[in-house]
């Protein structure tokens, strides 16, 4: 990271693929548990209010697999509802995929900064469904600008998904992206990400996946070489199978002006 003296302000950053609510806690429960993906039993609300909680702790939070309001989630907008129950004046969410409209999914945004623009892009792949939702915070070139994703589990649409995501992304300073990748820094599309933008490889990898016992850093928080970034550590989502990631971010003040 550059190490200029500039005038900031520290954000705190959070991302949770937050699994619709449902609940996982060993491999066995993605089949004997498999009817929560679908149908909304459970205590999804429950597990919704432990995230509120800890989501209540930050100032951007970048959400993946939350449900926009299908049948699994008894109809409720859940980017809405953590929205309201961790005290966000901000929220937007880009809905990406419906299964027989039973469950759908979304990438979602929690903000106590007021975005100036909110803009949603779907990603290319083998299978349609995944998105890029991106938040720009202040005016110009030199904005922050918070761009939230959920990758594919296939490396040949991972790496048009960054392609694309790069394209976007690609001279901006002052640029995060977070979400679920499916993949580690150090595959090639992510080092080819690393090349084409002036997103930085993280210094650490934080394990977060499988949230019982984390052997996997497949979710990250990557940030533009004209921002400092520290404390990086993983909590948990409730149940999800995933752990949260979690960073502090100083952002140059003339960035969100």
């Amino acid at each position: 990271m550059t190490t200029t003296a500039f005038a900031a302000q520290r954000l705190r950053l959070l991302s949770a693929n937050i699994q619709a609510g449902s609940s996982t806690r060993g491999y066995h429960d993605y089949v004997a548990r498999s009817w929560s993906h679908v149908l909304p039993a459970g205590n999804k609300r429950g597990s919704l209010d432990t995230i509120a909680q800890l989501a209540g702790d930050f100032d951007i939070v970048g959400l993946n697999e939350s449900d926009p309001g299908s049948l699994r989630s008894g109809f409720t907008n859940q980017t809405h509802y953590l929205a309201q129950r961790g005290g966000f004046d901000y929220w937007s969410h880009q809905p990406n995929r419906s299964v027989g409209g039973f469950a759908s999914s979304a990438n979602g945004l929690l903000s106590r900064l007021e975005p100036r623009e909110v803009i949603d892009h779907s990603l290319p792949g083998r299978i349609s469904g995944r998105g890029v939702l991106i938040a720009r915070f202040g005016d110009g070139d030199d904005a922050l600008t918070v761009a939230i994703a959920h990758l594919s589990l296939g490396a040949a649409s991972r790496t048009s998904q960054l392609a694309f995501i790069a394209e976007l992304l690609h001279d901006h300073p002052h640029a995060v992206l977070m979400g679920d990748f499916n993949c580690s820094v150090d595959r090639p599309e992510m080092q080819a990400l690393f090349r084409q933008t002036r997103l930085q490889p993280p210094e650490c990898a934080v394990p977060t996946f499988p949230s019982w016992r984390p052997q996997r850093a497949i979710d990250h928080i990557l940030v533009g070489d004209g921002l400092r970034c520290s404390n990086a550590r993983a909590l948990p989502a409730a149940f999800s199978d995933h752990l949260a990631l979690s960073l502090d971010l100083d952002v140059p003040e003339a960035a969100l002006r």
